[in-house]
């Protein structure tokens, strides 16, 4: 007998993907099918699940981006994908579907309410994504990623934390190496797609160390394609050895070798940061809707595991300032790996999966 199916939808972009990816892995492992609703844009992240989860690619769209005549297509491009959605639906019925945010969730969600079936939303961030926002009050849970979350008026959160991939479980708890006078290693992740102050700001401020602390120090530095060469450029005029890429997918593992890390302040990157418990540098994304990269941060900063720079505060004096504090005090950047530890989540895939087979025993509404 074919077991019970989860249908998972989830937006185009690693901070909605990889969460996803981690209860996928679960989910199959306790015998469930699985099936992933994205986009075309998604589904360029999918490599990493595992092989029994069935991809599937569904019409979307956002008013974020495009021309006039673009976004007056919007709504006929989600109708159309709720009806798909909701035929798909009707000939492969799910047990449960769980949203992670982002316009290509809509179309899943939809049907979903539409068919009554047990449906859930995760959200990873401190500030509810737009989407998880309107289908918080329509379905029977919210995970929450991030605590606390704010959420509408009614609705209840039940604290998950964020799931890390399989990958990242790999190195939980890795044993962290302090810095001192050997090679030491920074990370620079500006989310899955890099992030061009990071590019800016970051080879500045590392040529801007201490000759001797300098001089022990490689970088594993994520940029965007368009800033590849100037940052590449940077570090080999300031002479610090660097590896700079548009993405790198050994992120957990250059992580568990780091003594610092230097992030935006995504839900997965706080969460991997955490997990593997890493003293770090966060820079929220000041643009980030309802400023959710600070909410992000909050928890790590507060835990004395973190250093918060807002972007409006950022330049290479200030964070070449904060790396030599963390890098000159072995002591104290042992302790802020241990902080970021005590705060992970290592088990919040668990959670959540415990959420969704809840849902199968609960009448469907």
């Amino acid at each position: 007998m074919a077991g019970k199916l989860l249908l998972i939808a989830a937006g185009g972009t690693g901070g909605h993907m990889f969460p996803a990816q981690a209860l996928a892995e679960e989910m199959v492992a306790r015998g469930w099918r699985v099936k992933l609703s994205t986009d075309a844009r998604g589904a360029r992240y999918a490599g990493g699940y595992p092989k029994a989860v069935r991809v599937e690619t569904i019409a979307s769209a956002t008013f974020a981006r495009g021309g006039p005549l673009a976004r007056m297509a919007v709504p006929f491009r989600i109708a159309g994908g709720i009806v798909a959605a909701t035929v798909r639906m009707l000939r492969d019925r799910p047990d449960v579907v769980i949203g992670f945010g982002g316009y290509p969730t809509i179309p899943a969600l939809s049907a979903a309410t539409i068919l009554r079936l047990p449906r859930m939303i995760h959200e990873q961030n401190g500030v509810l994504g737009r989407v998880n926002r309107i289908f918080a009050p329509r379905v029977m849970r919210v995970a929450c990623g991030t605590w606390p979350t704010a959420l509408p008026e009614g609705v209840e959160g039940i604290l998950t934390g964020n799931p890390v991939r399989a990958a990242v479980l790999d190195r939980a708890a890795a044993p962290y190496i302090a810095p001192g006078d050997y090679p030491m290693s920074i990370v620079v992740l500006g989310g899955s797609q890099g992030a061009r102050i990071l590019s800016d700001v970051v080879p500045a401020a590392i040529a801007a160390l201490p000759e001797a602390l300098r001089d022990n120090v490689r970088v594993a530095h994520q940029a965007r394609p368009e800033d590849h060469d100037r940052v590449v450029g940077a570090y080999a005029a300031a002479g610090i050895r660097a590896d700079v890429r548009p993405f790198f997918d050994d992120v957990p593992a250059r992580f568990s070798e780091a003594q610092l890390i230097i992030s935006r302040a995504g839900a997965s990157s706080v969460a991997d940061i955490s997990v593997i418990g890493r003293p770090s540098v966060l820079v929220p994304f000041a643009a980030a809707a309802g400023d959710h990269q600070s909410a992000n941060a909050h928890g790590l900063v507060e835990a004395e595991a973190a250093i918060l720079i807002p972007e409006s505060r950022l330049d290479a004096d200030v964070l070449a300032r904060h790396v030599a504090t963390v890098l000159q005090h072995p002591e104290a950047a042992q302790r802020m790996a241990r902080a970021a530890l005590a705060y992970g989540i290592p088990d919040a895939t668990g959670r959540l999966a415990a959420l969704v087979e809840a849902l199968t025993t609960k009448e469907k509404t």
